[in-house]
Protein backbone atom coordinates (compact mmCIF):
# COMPACT_ATOMS: atom_id res chain seq x y z
CA UNK A 1 0.00 0.00 0.00
CA UNK A 2 1.95 2.96 -0.82
CA UNK A 3 1.68 6.04 1.18
CA UNK A 4 -0.18 9.43 0.76
CA UNK A 5 2.35 12.26 -0.51
CA UNK A 6 1.10 15.63 0.69
CA UNK A 7 2.13 18.75 -1.49
CA UNK A 8 1.84 22.34 0.15
CA UNK A 9 1.69 25.62 -2.56
CA UNK A 10 4.04 28.11 -1.24
CA UNK A 11 2.49 30.82 -0.37
CA UNK A 12 2.27 34.27 -2.20
CA UNK A 13 3.83 36.21 0.15
CA UNK A 14 4.16 39.05 -2.70
CA UNK A 15 0.44 38.79 -3.42
CA UNK A 16 -0.87 38.86 -0.16
CA UNK A 17 1.38 41.91 0.70
CA UNK A 18 -0.10 43.56 -2.44
CA UNK A 19 -3.92 43.39 -1.34
CA UNK A 20 -3.06 44.31 2.25
CA UNK A 21 -1.56 47.20 1.08
CA UNK A 22 -4.58 48.14 -1.10
CA UNK A 23 -6.75 47.07 2.03
CA UNK A 24 -4.39 49.68 4.23
CA UNK A 25 -4.95 52.27 1.34
CA UNK A 26 -8.83 52.00 1.24
CA UNK A 27 -8.66 52.29 5.27
CA UNK A 28 -5.93 55.45 5.50
CA UNK A 29 -6.94 57.75 2.26
CA UNK A 30 -10.30 59.78 4.67
CA UNK A 31 -7.61 60.13 7.14
CA UNK A 32 -5.14 61.67 5.31
CA UNK A 33 -7.29 63.80 2.75
CA UNK A 34 -9.89 64.84 5.65
CA UNK A 35 -11.90 67.84 3.81
CA UNK A 36 -15.54 66.93 2.77
CA UNK A 37 -13.98 67.58 -0.73
CA UNK A 38 -11.72 64.96 -0.26
CA UNK A 39 -14.19 62.63 1.11
CA UNK A 40 -16.53 62.42 -1.86
CA UNK A 41 -13.52 62.30 -4.60
CA UNK A 42 -12.38 59.36 -2.79
CA UNK A 43 -15.84 57.95 -2.85
CA UNK A 44 -16.56 58.63 -6.61
CA UNK A 45 -13.17 56.93 -7.13
CA UNK A 46 -13.59 53.49 -5.11
CA UNK A 47 -16.96 53.50 -7.69
CA UNK A 48 -15.13 54.12 -10.44
CA UNK A 49 -12.84 51.59 -9.55
CA UNK A 50 -15.41 48.96 -9.80
CA UNK A 51 -17.07 50.23 -12.90
CA UNK A 52 -13.53 50.43 -14.86
CA UNK A 53 -12.54 46.64 -13.80
CA UNK A 54 -15.97 45.21 -14.60
CA UNK A 55 -15.37 46.96 -18.06
CA UNK A 56 -11.89 45.40 -18.63
CA UNK A 57 -13.74 42.10 -17.76
CA UNK A 58 -14.98 42.79 -21.54
CA UNK A 59 -12.79 44.63 -22.90
CA UNK A 60 -9.19 43.23 -21.89
CA UNK A 61 -9.98 39.99 -20.62
CA UNK A 62 -12.20 38.98 -23.29
CA UNK A 63 -11.68 41.25 -26.31
CA UNK A 64 -14.97 42.64 -26.36
CA UNK A 65 -14.84 46.33 -27.31
CA UNK A 66 -18.52 47.51 -25.53
CA UNK A 67 -19.70 50.92 -26.69
CA UNK A 68 -22.97 50.52 -24.24
CA UNK A 69 -21.57 49.56 -20.53
CA UNK A 70 -23.36 52.36 -18.70
CA UNK A 71 -26.03 50.77 -19.43
CA UNK A 72 -25.57 47.70 -17.33
CA UNK A 73 -24.66 50.45 -14.35
CA UNK A 74 -27.09 52.83 -14.70
CA UNK A 75 -30.07 50.70 -14.92
CA UNK A 76 -28.50 49.05 -11.96
CA UNK A 77 -28.42 52.76 -10.14
CA UNK A 78 -31.95 52.74 -11.04
CA UNK A 79 -32.97 49.68 -9.71
CA UNK A 80 -31.19 50.51 -6.48
CA UNK A 81 -32.63 53.51 -6.23
CA UNK A 82 -36.08 52.34 -6.44
CA UNK A 83 -35.04 50.21 -3.52
CA UNK A 84 -33.71 52.38 -1.91
CA UNK A 85 -37.42 54.34 -1.84
CA UNK A 86 -39.08 51.11 -1.24
CA UNK A 87 -36.98 51.02 1.71
CA UNK A 88 -37.76 53.82 2.91
CA UNK A 89 -41.51 53.84 2.51
CA UNK A 90 -41.49 50.41 4.09
CA UNK A 91 -42.51 47.70 1.26
CA UNK A 92 -38.82 46.77 0.73
CA UNK A 93 -37.43 45.22 4.31
CA UNK A 94 -33.90 45.54 3.01
CA UNK A 95 -30.57 47.23 5.13
CA UNK A 96 -29.17 50.07 3.28
CA UNK A 97 -25.66 48.75 3.14
CA UNK A 98 -27.11 45.78 0.38
CA UNK A 99 -28.93 48.29 -1.65
CA UNK A 100 -26.03 48.24 -4.33
CA UNK A 101 -26.29 44.57 -4.29
CA UNK A 102 -30.15 45.03 -5.54
CA UNK A 103 -28.04 47.54 -8.10
CA UNK A 104 -25.87 44.62 -9.31
CA UNK A 105 -28.74 42.17 -9.54
CA UNK A 106 -30.26 45.05 -11.87
CA UNK A 107 -27.05 45.25 -14.02
CA UNK A 108 -27.06 41.00 -14.08
CA UNK A 109 -30.79 40.57 -15.24
CA UNK A 110 -30.12 43.30 -17.89
CA UNK A 111 -27.25 42.01 -19.05
CA UNK A 112 -29.01 38.46 -19.09
CA UNK A 113 -31.57 39.89 -21.12
CA UNK A 114 -29.13 42.20 -23.61
CA UNK A 115 -26.61 39.85 -23.75
CA UNK A 116 -28.17 36.88 -25.05
CA UNK A 117 -28.03 39.05 -28.16
CA UNK A 118 -24.89 41.06 -28.23
CA UNK A 119 -22.23 38.32 -27.52
CA UNK A 120 -24.05 36.16 -30.80
CA UNK A 121 -20.91 38.30 -32.28
CA UNK A 122 -17.81 39.10 -31.84
CA UNK A 123 -14.98 41.79 -33.11
CA UNK A 124 -16.61 44.80 -34.22
CA UNK A 125 -19.99 43.78 -35.14
CA UNK A 126 -20.51 43.05 -31.72
CA UNK A 127 -18.97 46.62 -30.82
CA UNK A 128 -22.13 48.35 -33.17
CA UNK A 129 -24.82 46.14 -31.48
CA UNK A 130 -23.59 47.49 -27.92
CA UNK A 131 -23.36 51.23 -29.59
CA UNK A 132 -27.03 50.61 -30.69
CA UNK A 133 -28.16 48.94 -27.48
CA UNK A 134 -27.12 51.83 -25.78
CA UNK A 135 -28.79 54.30 -27.22
CA UNK A 136 -32.12 52.36 -27.80
CA UNK A 137 -31.66 52.53 -24.17
CA UNK A 138 -31.09 55.71 -23.50
CA UNK A 139 -33.84 56.99 -25.79
CA UNK A 140 -36.29 54.66 -23.60
CA UNK A 141 -35.75 56.29 -20.69
CA UNK A 142 -37.26 59.63 -22.27
CA UNK A 143 -39.75 57.71 -23.04
CA UNK A 144 -40.66 55.85 -19.73
CA UNK A 145 -40.50 58.14 -16.92
CA UNK A 146 -42.66 56.38 -14.27
CA UNK A 147 -39.66 54.08 -14.08
CA UNK A 148 -36.29 56.56 -14.76
CA UNK A 149 -37.90 59.95 -13.76
CA UNK A 150 -37.88 61.74 -16.88
CA UNK A 151 -35.35 64.55 -16.95
CA UNK A 152 -35.46 64.89 -13.54
CA UNK A 153 -34.26 61.41 -12.29
CA UNK A 154 -35.10 59.80 -9.63
CA UNK A 155 -34.40 60.98 -6.34
CA UNK A 156 -34.02 58.85 -2.63
CA UNK A 157 -33.03 59.53 0.39
CA UNK A 158 -30.09 57.06 2.09
CA UNK A 159 -31.07 57.59 5.72
CA UNK A 160 -33.30 54.84 6.14
CA UNK A 161 -34.63 53.63 9.41
CA UNK A 162 -32.98 53.72 12.82
CA UNK A 163 -28.92 53.71 12.73
CA UNK A 164 -26.85 50.59 13.57
CA UNK A 165 -24.31 50.83 15.87
CA UNK A 166 -24.50 54.73 15.06
CA UNK A 167 -24.12 54.21 11.06
CA UNK A 168 -26.86 56.30 9.59
CA UNK A 169 -25.26 56.56 6.34
CA UNK A 170 -26.09 59.99 6.80
CA UNK A 171 -22.10 61.41 7.30
CA UNK A 172 -20.24 60.80 4.18
CA UNK A 173 -17.37 59.20 5.60
CA UNK A 174 -19.81 56.58 6.78
CA UNK A 175 -20.58 55.98 2.47
CA UNK A 176 -16.93 56.42 1.82
CA UNK A 177 -16.59 53.11 3.86
CA UNK A 178 -19.14 51.49 2.06
CA UNK A 179 -17.96 52.12 -0.70
CA UNK A 180 -14.24 51.03 0.08
CA UNK A 181 -15.47 47.66 1.09
CA UNK A 182 -17.45 47.10 -1.55
CA UNK A 183 -14.45 48.00 -3.70
CA UNK A 184 -12.29 45.61 -1.62
CA UNK A 185 -14.84 42.56 -2.15
CA UNK A 186 -15.56 43.43 -5.77
CA UNK A 187 -11.86 44.07 -6.69
CA UNK A 188 -10.69 40.35 -5.12
CA UNK A 189 -14.20 38.76 -6.63
CA UNK A 190 -13.13 39.89 -10.15
CA UNK A 191 -9.49 39.20 -9.40
CA UNK A 192 -10.35 35.86 -8.84
CA UNK A 193 -12.46 35.43 -11.75
CA UNK A 194 -9.08 35.93 -13.61
CA UNK A 195 -7.62 32.59 -11.93
CA UNK A 196 -10.66 30.58 -12.64
CA UNK A 197 -10.73 27.86 -15.57
CA UNK A 198 -13.47 29.68 -17.21
CA UNK A 199 -11.18 32.92 -16.96
CA UNK A 200 -8.68 31.66 -18.46
CA UNK A 201 -10.69 30.16 -21.08
CA UNK A 202 -12.26 33.99 -21.69
CA UNK A 203 -8.98 34.99 -22.70
CA UNK A 204 -8.61 32.18 -25.26
CA UNK A 205 -11.72 33.30 -26.96
CA UNK A 206 -10.52 36.52 -26.43
CA UNK A 207 -6.82 35.71 -28.15
CA UNK A 208 -8.27 32.63 -30.44
CA UNK A 209 -11.62 31.88 -30.56
CA UNK A 210 -12.05 29.68 -33.43
CA UNK A 211 -9.55 27.43 -31.47
CA UNK A 212 -11.31 27.85 -28.64
CA UNK A 213 -14.50 26.06 -30.43
CA UNK A 214 -11.84 23.38 -31.88
CA UNK A 215 -11.14 22.00 -28.59
CA UNK A 216 -15.06 21.62 -28.05
CA UNK A 217 -16.20 24.78 -25.87
CA UNK A 218 -18.48 27.19 -26.77
CA UNK A 219 -16.94 30.68 -27.47
CA UNK A 220 -20.46 32.51 -27.54
CA UNK A 221 -21.62 30.93 -24.08
CA UNK A 222 -18.23 31.81 -22.47
CA UNK A 223 -19.20 35.41 -23.97
CA UNK A 224 -22.19 35.67 -22.42
CA UNK A 225 -21.48 34.18 -19.10
CA UNK A 226 -18.45 36.89 -18.62
CA UNK A 227 -20.84 39.68 -20.08
CA UNK A 228 -23.17 38.59 -17.42
CA UNK A 229 -20.74 38.56 -14.85
CA UNK A 230 -19.54 42.26 -15.84
CA UNK A 231 -23.10 43.53 -15.95
CA UNK A 232 -23.63 42.42 -12.14
CA UNK A 233 -20.40 44.45 -10.79
CA UNK A 234 -21.38 47.17 -12.98
CA UNK A 235 -24.62 47.12 -11.66
CA UNK A 236 -22.91 47.30 -7.85
CA UNK A 237 -20.97 50.32 -9.47
CA UNK A 238 -24.29 52.27 -10.37
CA UNK A 239 -25.73 51.13 -7.02
CA UNK A 240 -23.14 52.67 -5.10
CA UNK A 241 -23.54 55.96 -7.22
CA UNK A 242 -27.13 55.86 -6.52
CA UNK A 243 -26.56 55.50 -2.73
CA UNK A 244 -24.01 58.56 -3.08
CA UNK A 245 -25.49 60.84 -4.65
CA UNK A 246 -29.16 60.14 -3.69
CA UNK A 247 -30.50 60.56 -7.35
CA UNK A 248 -30.38 59.07 -10.51
CA UNK A 249 -30.91 60.93 -14.23
CA UNK A 250 -30.81 59.78 -17.40
CA UNK A 251 -27.54 60.59 -17.89
CA UNK A 252 -25.87 57.44 -16.52
CA UNK A 253 -26.90 55.36 -19.19
CA UNK A 254 -25.69 57.24 -21.60
CA UNK A 255 -22.89 57.03 -24.57
CA UNK A 256 -20.74 59.91 -22.52
CA UNK A 257 -20.52 57.58 -19.40
CA UNK A 258 -19.96 54.60 -21.62
CA UNK A 259 -17.50 56.34 -23.50
CA UNK A 260 -15.93 57.91 -20.11
CA UNK A 261 -15.35 54.30 -18.90
CA UNK A 262 -13.80 53.21 -22.29
CA UNK A 263 -11.46 56.08 -22.62
CA UNK A 264 -10.16 55.96 -19.13
CA UNK A 265 -9.87 52.07 -19.06
CA UNK A 266 -7.42 52.31 -22.33
CA UNK A 267 -5.30 54.80 -20.52
CA UNK A 268 -5.11 53.17 -17.04
CA UNK A 269 -4.21 49.84 -19.36
CA UNK A 270 -6.54 47.25 -20.40
CA UNK A 271 -3.61 44.24 -20.27
CA UNK A 272 -3.22 44.60 -17.26
CA UNK A 273 -5.65 43.95 -13.62
CA UNK A 274 -4.69 46.84 -12.02
CA UNK A 275 -4.59 49.21 -15.22
CA UNK A 276 -8.52 49.85 -14.80
CA UNK A 277 -7.74 50.85 -11.38
CA UNK A 278 -5.82 53.57 -12.09
CA UNK A 279 -8.30 54.15 -15.23
CA UNK A 280 -10.93 54.99 -12.35
CA UNK A 281 -8.73 57.30 -10.20
CA UNK A 282 -8.03 59.40 -13.09
CA UNK A 283 -11.12 59.22 -14.19
CA UNK A 284 -12.72 61.21 -11.13
CA UNK A 285 -9.70 63.60 -11.44
CA UNK A 286 -10.36 64.29 -14.63
CA UNK A 287 -14.20 64.86 -14.28
CA UNK A 288 -14.33 66.14 -10.84
CA UNK A 289 -10.60 68.00 -10.84
CA UNK A 290 -9.67 68.98 -13.55
CA UNK A 291 -12.96 70.04 -14.45
CA UNK A 292 -12.94 72.97 -12.40
CA UNK A 293 -9.50 73.86 -13.09
CA UNK A 294 -9.80 74.53 -16.79
CA UNK A 295 -12.80 74.96 -19.43
CA UNK A 296 -10.57 72.87 -21.82
CA UNK A 297 -10.18 69.80 -19.87
CA UNK A 298 -12.02 67.86 -22.48
CA UNK A 299 -9.13 69.12 -25.01
CA UNK A 300 -6.17 68.32 -23.16
CA UNK A 301 -7.94 64.64 -22.03
CA UNK A 302 -8.38 64.39 -25.74
CA UNK A 303 -4.36 65.09 -26.73
CA UNK A 304 -3.38 63.19 -23.56
CA UNK A 305 -5.73 60.23 -25.29
CA UNK A 306 -3.90 60.49 -28.59
CA UNK A 307 -0.52 60.10 -27.50
CA UNK A 308 -1.51 57.41 -25.57
CA UNK A 309 -2.56 55.57 -28.48
CA UNK A 310 0.77 56.63 -30.63
CA UNK A 311 3.03 55.77 -27.72
CA UNK A 312 1.95 53.69 -25.20
CA UNK A 313 -1.00 51.66 -26.32
CA UNK A 314 -1.06 49.45 -23.14
CA UNK A 315 -1.71 52.21 -20.83
CA UNK A 316 0.17 53.48 -18.15
CA UNK A 317 0.09 49.84 -16.19
CA UNK A 318 2.33 48.78 -19.52
CA UNK A 319 4.61 51.76 -19.13
CA UNK A 320 4.94 50.99 -15.15
CA UNK A 321 5.22 47.02 -15.48
CA UNK A 322 8.27 47.54 -19.21
CA UNK A 323 9.97 49.68 -16.72
CA UNK A 324 9.86 47.18 -13.58
CA UNK A 325 11.27 44.86 -16.32
CA UNK A 326 14.40 47.35 -17.44
CA UNK A 327 14.66 47.83 -13.67
CA UNK A 328 14.66 43.82 -12.67
CA UNK A 329 17.70 43.58 -15.18
CA UNK A 330 19.96 46.44 -13.66
CA UNK A 331 19.24 48.66 -16.85
CA UNK A 332 17.12 51.23 -15.37
CA UNK A 333 20.01 53.38 -14.31
CA UNK A 334 20.57 54.00 -17.89
CA UNK A 335 17.31 55.67 -18.69
CA UNK A 336 17.04 57.82 -15.50
CA UNK A 337 18.44 60.60 -16.86
CA UNK A 338 16.97 60.55 -20.22
CA UNK A 339 13.87 60.62 -18.25
CA UNK A 340 14.41 63.94 -16.64
CA UNK A 341 14.74 65.41 -19.81
CA UNK A 342 11.52 63.69 -21.33
CA UNK A 343 9.87 65.42 -18.02
CA UNK A 344 11.46 68.68 -18.57
CA UNK A 345 10.64 68.61 -22.21
CA UNK A 346 7.15 67.65 -21.70
CA UNK A 347 6.63 70.23 -18.54
CA UNK A 348 7.79 72.75 -20.93
CA UNK A 349 5.73 72.07 -23.54
CA UNK A 350 3.02 71.56 -21.60
CA UNK A 351 3.12 75.64 -20.21
CA UNK A 352 3.15 76.52 -23.72
CA UNK A 353 0.93 74.57 -25.24
CA UNK A 354 -1.78 75.26 -22.46
CA UNK A 355 -1.27 79.06 -22.13
CA UNK A 356 -2.08 79.44 -26.11
CA UNK A 357 -4.99 76.98 -25.51
CA UNK A 358 -6.27 79.25 -22.94
CA UNK A 359 -5.68 82.12 -24.47
CA UNK A 360 -8.23 80.69 -27.22
CA UNK A 361 -10.56 79.62 -24.45
CA UNK A 362 -10.65 83.42 -23.02
CA UNK A 363 -11.10 84.63 -26.28
CA UNK A 364 -13.99 83.00 -27.20
CA UNK A 365 -15.94 82.29 -23.93
CA UNK A 366 -14.99 85.19 -21.27
CA UNK A 367 -13.45 88.21 -23.63
CA UNK A 368 -16.20 90.16 -21.63
CA UNK A 369 -14.43 89.79 -18.37
CA UNK A 370 -11.59 92.05 -19.86
CA UNK A 371 -8.27 90.88 -22.44
CA UNK A 372 -6.38 89.85 -19.00
CA UNK A 373 -6.02 86.16 -17.48
CA UNK A 374 -4.34 83.93 -14.84
CA UNK A 375 -2.45 81.34 -16.08
CA UNK A 376 -0.34 79.51 -13.58
CA UNK A 377 -0.33 82.13 -11.87
CA UNK A 378 0.88 84.59 -14.17
CA UNK A 379 -1.21 87.52 -15.79
CA UNK A 380 -1.68 87.45 -19.24
CA UNK A 381 -2.75 89.51 -21.67
CA UNK A 382 -4.64 88.04 -24.68
CA UNK A 383 -4.71 91.76 -26.75
CA UNK A 384 -0.65 91.68 -26.63
CA UNK A 385 0.76 89.93 -29.30
CA UNK A 386 3.76 89.24 -27.41
CA UNK A 387 2.37 87.12 -25.04
CA UNK A 388 0.91 84.47 -27.79
CA UNK A 389 4.88 84.96 -29.20
CA UNK A 390 6.23 84.38 -25.80
CA UNK A 391 3.55 81.21 -25.33
CA UNK A 392 4.45 79.76 -28.79
CA UNK A 393 8.11 80.08 -28.52
CA UNK A 394 8.37 78.28 -24.88
CA UNK A 395 5.97 75.43 -26.53
CA UNK A 396 8.90 75.12 -29.51
CA UNK A 397 11.19 75.32 -27.05
CA UNK A 398 9.53 72.28 -25.22
CA UNK A 399 9.04 70.31 -28.20
CA UNK A 400 12.53 70.69 -28.99
CA UNK A 401 13.90 69.01 -26.08
CA UNK A 402 11.45 66.21 -26.01
CA UNK A 403 11.87 65.63 -29.57
CA UNK A 404 15.93 65.61 -28.68
CA UNK A 405 15.33 63.34 -25.18
CA UNK A 406 12.87 61.53 -27.32
CA UNK A 407 15.23 60.16 -29.97
CA UNK A 408 18.02 59.04 -27.60
CA UNK A 409 15.67 57.62 -25.54
CA UNK A 410 14.45 55.53 -28.18
CA UNK A 411 17.48 54.61 -29.33
CA UNK A 412 18.94 53.41 -25.99
CA UNK A 413 15.74 51.63 -24.85
CA UNK A 414 15.92 49.65 -27.99
CA UNK A 415 19.41 48.99 -27.02
CA UNK A 416 18.54 47.80 -23.62
CA UNK A 417 15.56 45.53 -25.19
CA UNK A 418 18.21 43.47 -27.05
CA UNK A 419 20.34 42.94 -23.55
CA UNK A 420 17.24 41.99 -22.02
CA UNK A 421 16.60 39.27 -24.41
CA UNK A 422 19.77 38.22 -24.99
CA UNK A 423 19.96 37.78 -21.50
CA UNK A 424 16.68 35.96 -21.26
CA UNK A 425 17.96 33.57 -23.90
CA UNK A 426 21.26 33.11 -21.58
CA UNK A 427 19.57 32.24 -18.44
CA UNK A 428 17.00 30.18 -20.92
CA UNK A 429 20.38 27.76 -21.85
CA UNK A 430 21.85 27.62 -18.49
Amino acid sequence: MSEKVYRFKPVNVGRWVVWSLFALILIVAPLLFTSGLATTVLTQMGIAIIACLSYNMLLGQGGMLSFGHAVYSGLGGFAAIHALNMAGQGTLGIPVSLVPVVGGLGGLVVAAILGSVTTKKAGTIFAMITLGVGELVFNMSLMLPEFFGGEGGIAANRVVGEPVLGISFGPQIQVYYLVALYCFVCTALMFAFTQTPLGRMLNAVRDNPERVEFIGYDAQRIRYIAFMIAGFFAGISGGLGALNIERVTAEVVGAHASGAMLLFTFLGGALFFFGPIIGGVLMVVAQVLLSELTKAWLLYLGLVFLLMVMYAPGGISSLIMMNLRVASFGFWGRLRWLYLGLLTGAGVLLVGLGALIEMVYHIKLDLGMGPEMKFMGQMLNVDHTGTWLAALAIAVVGTGILVGFGRVFSARWGHIQEQIEAEVARRAGL
